[in-house]
């Protein structure tokens, strides 16, 4: 009797979880794209190594707190959560449905 109540819930609770999750990965892409093209485009630090010119100032070695290293932080934290959420929803179609994955 325990174990039918327990699948009804699954049964419904599954879709709804898959449905938050689907949300949350194309939330999560939308600030990754937006963040990722917010970045400043660094092309002269490509042409440093060639011409082994390095321009050291307090900005450069300050680099922690700065706009473009909070955004590339925010894009690992979305990347790592588009990740992590795509992982469940493929375990949520698993739980799902048991016999697709034969």
């Amino acid at each position: 009797m325990n174990d039918g109540l327990l699948s009804d819930f699954w049964a419904t609770a599954l879709p709804i979880i898959r449905y938050v999750l689907f949300g949350i990965i194309i939330a999560s892409a939308i600030v990754m794209i937006i963040t990722t093209l917010m970045q400043a485009n660094d092309s002269s630090k490509s042409l440093d190594a060639f011409t082994g010119a390095s321009q050291e100032s307090y900005y450069s070695k300050n680099k922690g707190a700065s706009r473009d290293s909070i955004l590339k932080r925010i894009t690992i934290a979305m990347a790592i959560i588009i990740f992590v959420c795509i992982i469940l929803f493929f375990v949520t179609e698993i739980f799902l449905n048991p016999g697709a994955s034969e």
